[in-house]
């Protein structure tokens, strides 16, 4: 046993990376559907890898942690630019509410208590499940102009009010949004009816009622018929037929046809007889039954052969994303023939494909139609974002610097310096970065493997060294704070929530799913998220999650430092 502790002390990557890994598998274990999550369980993993009193480099927990400060700013970037102008404005002025009252509820609370800058810091970080407003606070405390070893206290009580208070700060989070918000709002029953109320809203007035409006995240098929109904005794040409679909409320395309045992080229006028096959495209629930009024569907390996293409496109065309182009109006354009949209990821989020669901400059679309189809259309949306590993790392490591010099600047107030600190820099410089890689798409890529490798391994990596490093002192931390601090948590995470459903109905006016979904955006909690969209049985919601996320994200990240200032 001594030899492993001093293999470790000697070599902090083997206790480093052991937190890690285990600390990712804990997180993954959940009981009765609860579960630490990730950050949680590493830091604990790291609380008690720490007991052996490892030290670890400090640079190595400011490298990584300005890594994910950046891949934040990048994904959220596009919505977070787009949302201060236009129809967004409203849910980013409740975004900017919610994060100044949580502010202000932790700090008041805090305050009452007496807690010291660490205490509160920590308290506010795991009561509002941001645990990245510890780094931006820690990188502000040294401009409180207190010793080093004061400092040090500060720092190694911050994760013991974290990890007591985040467990409420994640479930409470979920129960009030999910179960008490609904009945704030008229009852589970009023807030599900008007949900699907607000569903056929945004359907109706459509050219087609493609089943993508109802679930974005069905799949796409292709399926052979032969026509043998009476519809086709009579030769229809496949213009004919396709706007006999749509009549019926289905946008299916004739894309294959065989006549006399051969397959030949279609086009609107070529005309379908009686005993010809053909291959219909669209979603799937759509094309089964269609044996009605078609004939029977058929097993043809050489019919079926032919190259069709899924692709996500990232929306960069003004006359798409500019103003906020319709779905439906999107699918009345020519170049949209053929083609299906399967989902809308915004953010990172995929919202429902409504026919009135606008698309928005920096949303990814996934397409699904026969290549040349979604060879015309691709480049009328914006950019064939084709999968690729390569991450453009000039981008990443200069944006950081740039950001880092940005955030070192500070302005007097007094004899306060005050500035964003590296931490807001490379937030603010990620923001700045993903918004211009919308705009130029071709520069500037990390795929989403990487930015979820960023995310997850630059914030748990900087997690494991706060718990190793604070290992030592954080059962005697635990004694000091005591466990009034978890009620402490409880009001934190749960006024703010309660004051901003009642302002989202009153002040706001927001449609009820839509308040839900802009409490949990700007509180950041996707958990709270699933559990509405569960509560509701819909996945209209995240309507209101995309556009506060981004601002919330922004906002409770940078009030770390905030805190700090005004403790």
């Amino acid at each position: 046993m001594d030899w492993l502790i001093n293999a470790c002390r000697e070599n902090p990557a083997i206790p480093l990376f052991f937190t890690i890994g285990v600390g990712f598998y804990l997180g993954k274990l959940k009981f009765k559907g609860f579960s630490l999550g990730t950050v949680t369980s590493v830091l604990l993993v790291g609380v008690l890898v720490g007991q052996m009193n490892i030290e670890i480099p400090g640079p190595i927990k400011n490298v990584f942690f300005l890594l994910f400060l950046f891949a934040i700013g990048y994904s959220v970037g596009p919505q977070f630019f787009r949302a201060l102008r236009g129809d967004g404005l409203k849910q980013v002025g409740f975004a900017v509410v919610e994060c100044l009252i949580v502010l202000a509820v932790t700090w008041t609370a805090c305050k009452l208590m007496g807690y010291n800058i660490g205490e509160t810091l920590g308290v506010f970080a795991g009561s509002q499940t941001i645990s990245a407003a510890i780094g931006a606070g820690i990188d502000s405390l040294g401009s409180k102009g207190a010793s080093a070893e004061q400092v040090k206290q500060w720092t190694d009580v911050i994760p013991v009010a974290y990890a007591v208070t985040y467990v409420f700060g994640t479930i409470g989070s979920a129960w009030i949004l999910s179960w008490l918000g609904p009945k704030m709002l008229g009852g589970i029953k009023k807030v599900k009816e008007d949900t699907k109320a607000l569903e056929k809203e945004m359907n109706s007035g459509s050219v087609t009622t493609d089943p993508g409006f109802v679930n974005a995240n069905r799949p796409v098929a292709f399926r052979a018929y032969k026509a043998t109904d009476d519809f086709f005794q009579t030769p229809r040409t496949i213009a004919e037929i396709e706007q006999h679909l749509m009549d019926q409320g289905k946008r299916l395309f004739v894309e294959r046809l065989r006549q006399g045992g051969e397959i030949v080229e279609i086009s609107p006028n070529v005309k379908v007889a009686s005993g010809d096959e053909i291959v219909l495209s669209g979603r799937r629930e759509f094309i089964i039954g269609d044996e009605q009024w078609i004939g029977p569907e058929i097993n043809d390996a050489e019919l079926l052969n032919f190259p069709a293409e899924q692709i996500d496109v990232m929306v960069t065309k003004k006359s798409v994303g500019k103003d906020g182009i319709t779905i439906n109006d999107l699918r009345s354009k020519k170049f949209m023939y053929g083609i299906t949209i399967k989902s809308i990821n915004r953010g990172g989020v995929n919202i429902p494909v409504f026919a009135k669901t606008k698309i928005l400059a920096g949303d990814t679309l996934t397409i699904v139609g026969l290549e040349r189809e979604v060879n015309e259309a691709a480049p009328q949306l914006g950019y064939a974002d084709r999968p690729s590993t390569a991450t453009d790392m000039i981008l990443v490591g200069l944006g950081i610097v740039v950001g880092c010099l940005v955030g070192l600047i500070s302005i007097r107030f007094g004899s306060v310096p005050v500035s964003l600190s590296t931490s807001g820099g490379a937030l603010i410089s990620g923001l700045v970065c993903g918004w211009l890689r919308s705009k130029h798409p071709t520069f500037g890529r990390i795929p989403k493997s990487a930015l979820w490798i960023f995310n997850n391994l630059g914030l748990n990596m900087f997690i494991a060294v706060i718990g190793i490093t604070s290992g030592p002192s954080f059962v005697s931390g635990l004694q000091q704070v005591g466990w009034m601090i978890f009620v402490v948590g409880v009001v934190a995470t749960s006024l703010p929530l309660i004051i901003c459903i009642f302002l989202g109905d009153k002040v706001f006016k927001f449609r009820p799913a839509i308040n839900l979904g802009c409490c949990a955006g700007s509180r950041t909690t996707t958990a709270a998220l699933g559990a509405i969209q569960d509560a509701l049985g819909s996945t209209v919601p995240a309507m209101g999650y995309t556009v506060t996320y981004a601002i919330g994200n922004t906002l409770l990240i940078l009030m770390g430092v905030a805190l700090v200032l005004i403790s």
